[in-house]
């Protein structure tokens, strides 16, 4: 009854603050704009929130697993509800910039943590169902966000976005302090983020997330973009073009969970690689909302198909590793392709076009499935188990 108290706890809390995100992340860009931000600025004030989180994330999981879950979610949740009324204050690039860098470090304590609390609770076999449906609460809400951002948007103004963002977030952590119970601290005080980033198993995935998350930065960050200055859409179009692809990922999450559980996890992370891959690539050549809608929904499916897999992999070596120090390790890797998409992407914008920065991420997101298979096939992850050590 504990533990089932604690799943739900954590699934409406995450769910509310990562719709908190979702509603402001995909808007920033019309903000960074009105700032004056060219296509590398725009690429700093997202690098910033990532690159924050990728330096974070791995200490934060480390402690975590020593701590205890529960301490690390109320302080990351807490910091941002404050953070989310700054932004309404901010003059420059510059202060964007400083301000995301600081959710990024209060992101470090939710997001990794939480999961890692999940995984805690995961029995053996079946890691990839209780991860994906885990994964529902954070997609749903990052998916639902962009809609009622863009409509909000469109009807009163940014700054009522920004207010929005911060009440869901004070939600989060009023359900978080009352009803969820203190986590179960990990037995193997000697965790090393060094040791969960290094082995065997861990490798492939870990790559595999950087890539992905290259190529699904790229979608957030710049779908704005094309769509709006290239094809004329408005924010709340464009927020349903984004929220179907988001949408589509959390409400598959499960489904495909289960059958992480049941079939080759390397063939699942390729095969919905592929699809994001090929999704990219074909944006540019959209010819406007039905088009964006329809690759969106179908570079959703592919992550949908990916994700629960990998994290099913993540929570088995955290059996041998320290569930926080594994997610740590992941949601950095996913971090380290956050910072680097808007970066080159956003130069390869003001180098040559909007388009290129699509078919560019693309065809790097294509040629890094053909990697992954090689490094997964020789790791074999798909008879990986955690009392076999590696």
């Amino acid at each position: 009854m504990k533990q089932l108290l604690s799943l739900r706890v954590l699934f409406i809390a995450v769910f509310a603050s990562m719709l908190g995100l979702g509603i402001v992340v995909p808007l920033l860009p019309y903000y960074a704009d009105t700032l004056g931000a060219t296509g590398i600025g725009i690429g700093l004030i997202f690098s910033g929130f990532a690159l924050s989180r990728a330096v974070f994330m791995p200490l934060i999981g480390r402690y975590s697993d020593r701590r205890g879950r529960k301490y690390f979610i109320l302080i990351g949740l807490g910091l941002f509800t404050i953070l989310s009324l700054t932004y309404i204050f901010a003059q420059s690039v510059a202060e964007l910039t400083l301000i995301r860098i600081a959710h990024g470090f209060a992101s470090a304590m939710v997001v990794p943590v939480a999961m890692a609390y999940v995984a805690d609770l995961s029995p053996a076999g079946k890691e990839g169902i209780c991860l994906g449906t885990f994964n529902t609460s954070l997609f749903l809400g990052l998916g639902c966000g962009p809609l009622i951002g863009g409509a909000i948007l469109d009807a009163v103004g940014i700054e009522y976005v920004f207010l929005l963002m911060g009440c869901l977030s004070f939600v989060s952590f009023l359900v978080c302090l009352a009803y969820l119970p203190e986590g179960k601290k990990s037995l193997r005080i000697s965790s090393s983020i060094l040791a969960a980033a290094g082995s065997i198993c861990m490798r492939p995935i870990l790559f595999f997330r950087i890539m992905n998350a290259y190529a699904n930065g790229t979608f957030m960050v710049f779908l704005p973009v094309i769509a709006t200055f290239a094809m004329g859409l408005s924010a709340f179009e464009t927020g349903v073009i984004i929220s179907s692809s988001i949408l589509t990922t959390g409400l598959l999450q499960r489904y495909f969970g289960n059958l992480a559980d049941r079939f080759s996890k390397t063939n699942l992370i390729a095969g919905g690689s592929l699809v994001v891959s090929i999704s990219l690539i074909a944006i540019p050549f959209s010819s406007g909302f039905f088009g964006l809608f329809v690759l969106s929904f179908i570079l959703g499916v592919g992550s949908a198909v990916a994700i629960p897999a990998s994290t099913a992999v993540v929570a088995i070596a955290g059996r041998s590793y320290g569930q926080g120090a594994c997610m740590g390790a992941f949601n950095t890797a996913m971090s380290v392709g956050m910072v680097t998409a808007p970066l080159m992407s956003g130069y390869v914008m003001d180098l040559l076009n909007i388009r290129a920065a699509f078919e560019i991420a693309g065809f790097i997101s294509l040629l890094s499935v053909i990697l992954f298979v090689l490094m997964a096939r020789s790791a074999g992850i798909d008879g990986y188990r955690s009392e076999t050590k590696q």
